[in-house]
């Protein structure tokens, strides 16, 4: 008989791992688990678990997210250059903005002139004979460091007047110039002191204000007479020489004779200031009074410049660069090609029934990049063949400026196109503020729920793993059964 002997135990302990690669592991990474701790690392499955049910559903969040968010931005922009379009348009989309009257002189020398909206077109004949001019007055010789007198004076000016004291120790003639100059209510009389070629000094009194009413006067007004050589007035003018004549202005329009106590005035033609500067020479100068053609221009190129502003801003927002192989964020958004589309049929549309009834008429032309030229050499000749058909192409009721006003107007409304969208968008973004909220709770609860599921389950595997290891070392101390091989 042969006898075998084997020290295979009769209970192997094995474990075999089902998990995907790349997908969920369970093993505990503790040597616990040889030992009845930890089988499965709860909180890396449960971790690998929400996540493999969560990215799905937050990709799809983001995305939404991202375009719209992209969106707001691009509708914002188009926004904002609308806005900035439409203000623009203030320039040249009313009849008073086309009431722009120029004022010229024929004799810049003699007189210059402005007009206001309001002035008549017309020509009016000029005369300037002599200029509004302010009273000066020098007195005569008195000491120039020592005491002129002590007292007080009342200076007058037209109707209004004003008190100056000269006081022992402050009584010099250029103390009593400085007082006057820094007195309070003081109307405008200018006091300085002159130094002589005889040593004596020199009150040089001048007034600040033209006109033949505007004269100086000079009293003593302390009952004494301790600055008598500074007085003047009516009756009165041994002590000053007149350097200077109070005096209006004279001068007429279209034959009307008229005077004024300033050279700037306001009132001889409506609408017209004029500003006199010498007298006119010959039969007078000429004042015409037109539409101010120059700055009328200038608006409207400028509202050229603002149109093709907008284009070059928004056309990136619905476009296609092939350089790039990018699509603008609104590319076929029916409000952007919708608002472009408005624009150009107002732009393109004949206005009343004049030869200058369109912006092709006037010099204003399309370019195959959607912007706007302009000839300035026709706009000019239309505005000056036909002043009031150009303004009714921009200003009329049916005026292509006035149009644009009120579709970009209604467009930007709440109620409008853009508006509306807007509304929208801000309501997907809530929205998906919500989905979000929502699936950050649910995932919350999916965590807490399998948490509890695979600690329970851990427990469990944990505990057979001891008993597991306990019967393998009980049945290791058993005897080893012996086979007999047959004879």
């Amino acid at each position: 008989m042969t006898t075998t002997s084997a020290a295979t135990p009769l209970i192997t302990n094995s474990t075999t791992s089902n998990t995907p690669t790349g997908t969920v592991s369970i093993a505990s990474s503790s040597s616990a688990g040889a030992a009845g701790g930890s089988v499965i690392n709860v909180s890396s499955l449960v971790s690998q678990l929400v996540s493999a049910e969560e990215a799905p559903q937050q990709a799809l969040i983001s995305n939404q997210t991202q375009t719209v968010t992209a969106n707001v931005s691009a509708l914002g922009t188009l926004q904002s250059a609308l806005s900035t379009f439409q203000s623009s348009l203030s320039a040249v989309d009313t009849p008073a903005a086309f009431n722009a009257q120029s004022a010229t002189s024929s004799q810049q020398t003699a007189f210059t002139a402005d007009a206001s909206s309001s002035a008549a077109a017309g020509t009016y004949n000029v005369t300037v004979t002599n200029l509004a001019s302010a009273q000066q007055l020098v007195s005569g010789s008195l000491s120039a460091s020592g005491s002129v007198g002590d007292g007080s004076l009342t200076i007058s000016l037209g109707g209004q007047s004003f008190n100056v004291t000269a006081a022992s120790g402050s009584d010099t003639l250029a103390d009593i110039a400085a007082a006057i100059n820094s007195a309070t209510g003081n109307p405008g009389v200018e006091a300085t002191v002159i130094q002589g070629s005889d040593g004596g000094a020199h009150l040089l009194l001048t007034s600040s204000q033209t006109g033949a009413g505007n004269t100086i006067s000079v009293s003593e007004t302390d009952g004494g007479n301790g600055l008598a050589a500074l007085t003047y007035g009516t009756g009165n003018t041994a002590n000053y020489t007149q350097t200077a004549q109070a005096q209006d202005a004279s001068f007429s329009v279209a034959g009307v004779a008229e005077t004024s106590s300033s050279n700037t005035i306001a009132n001889a033609v409506n609408g017209v200031t004029l500003t006199l500067l010498g007298p006119t020479t010959g039969t007078g100068g000429t004042l015409t009074v037109a539409n101010d053609t120059s700055t009328v221009a200038t608006n409207i190129s400028n509202f050229v410049a603002a149109y093709n502003t907008l284009v070059s801003t928004i056309k990136p927002l619905g476009s296609y660069d092939s350089s790039t192989n990018t699509a603008g964020q609104l590319i076929g958004n029916p409000v952007l090609t919708g608002t472009q589309s408005q624009i150009q049929n107002i732009l393109y549309s004949f206005v009343g029934s004049s030869a200058y009834n369109s912006l092709a008429s006037i010099g204003i032309t399309t370019n195959s990049d959607g912007s706007l030229s302009l000839n300035s050499s026709t706009l000019q000749a239309a505005l000056s063949t036909n002043f009031s058909a150009v303004s009714n192409l921009f200003s009329g009721t049916t005026g292509i400026a006035s149009q644009l006003n009120t579709q970009i107007g209604a467009s930007l409304k709440t109620s409008g196109t853009i508006g509306t969208y807007a509304a929208t968008l801000q309501k997907q973004e809530t929205a998906l503020t919500t989905q979000t909220n929502t699936l950050n709770t649910q995932m919350a609860a999916l965590s807490a729920s399998l948490t509890q599921q695979y600690s329970a389950l851990n427990a469990l595997l944990s505990s057979l793993q001891t008993t597991s290891s306990q019967l393998t070392q009980t049945f290791a101390t058993l005897p080893t059964v012996q086979g007999t091989a047959n004879a």
